[in-house]
């Protein structure tokens, strides 16, 4: 179990999406959820990032200041593995 950064609630980690910030302070998608750096997680669910998006959580959660293309990215993946999720089901 893993806390949704967004929504503040426990969710299991396969139902959420890692994002990570490295030490050159770059923050980027971790399909894998092996890249090293400082992790947070979001749910697979395209509300919550674009709750993410609108309240720049991942801002506040890394200190950095992201671009809106980096929520955008997100918002894409996040509705694939959303998509993907409905068509087969959840693999744990």
């Amino acid at each position: 179990m893993r806390k949704d950064v967004v929504t503040g609630e426990m969710v299991p980690k396969r139902q959420l999406i890692r994002v990570v910030r490295n030490k050159e302070n770059e923050v980027s998608l971790d399909p894998t959820g092996k890249k090293p750096g400082r992790g947070a997680y979001v749910s697979i669910d395209v509300k919550v990032a674009q709750k993410a998006k609108q309240k720049r959580t991942f801002d506040k959660v890394f200190d950095v200041q992201l671009s809106d293309e980096f929520y955008d990215e997100l918002i894409a993946y996040t509705d694939h593995q959303q998509a993907r999720q409905e068509l087969f089901g959840q693999n744990d």
